[in-house]
């Protein structure tokens, strides 16, 4: 199950959210392919607008260390979306982190990227 845990900033600062994710079906439905570098969906009642930049502290299956990752909002579902999607927020990655929390997700995934399992955003 995927935890967030948003720390810090209000206003157009830098947040950062503490966020595991114990198992692949809980990182298929997060992980966000389609977008450029990558990128996550994190479940958060926390309001967060388009173009935020946000911190990431990733914790991947049992790995003992956060990957950082720094990212900016570039997906919002809001209360009340249609199909009772879940709340939150999807996460790019940067062009700073060269590609390799992409690369990291995808290896656990390895397979299951193509599958036509609903997900957090499409």
């Amino acid at each position: 199950m995927a935890i967030p845990n948003p720390v810090g900033g209000l206003g157009g600062q830098q947040r950062i959210l503490s966020f595991a994710i114990r198992d692949k079906s809980a990182l298929y439905a997060s992980y966000m392919a389609f977008i450029n570098n990558g990128g996550l969906f994190i479940p958060t009642n926390k309001t967060y607008h388009l173009g935020d930049e946000v911190f990431l502290l990733l914790q991947l299956m049992d790995e003992p260390d956060r990957i950082p990752v720094a990212g900016r909002v570039v997906w919002i579902t809001p209360s009340g979306a249609e199909g009772n999607r879940t709340i939150g927020i999807g996460v790019q990655f940067s062009d700073q982190d060269k590609g390799v929390t992409k690369r990291k997700i995808e290896e656990y995934l390895a397979g299951a990227i193509e599958s036509e399992r609903p997900t957090h955003t499409l």
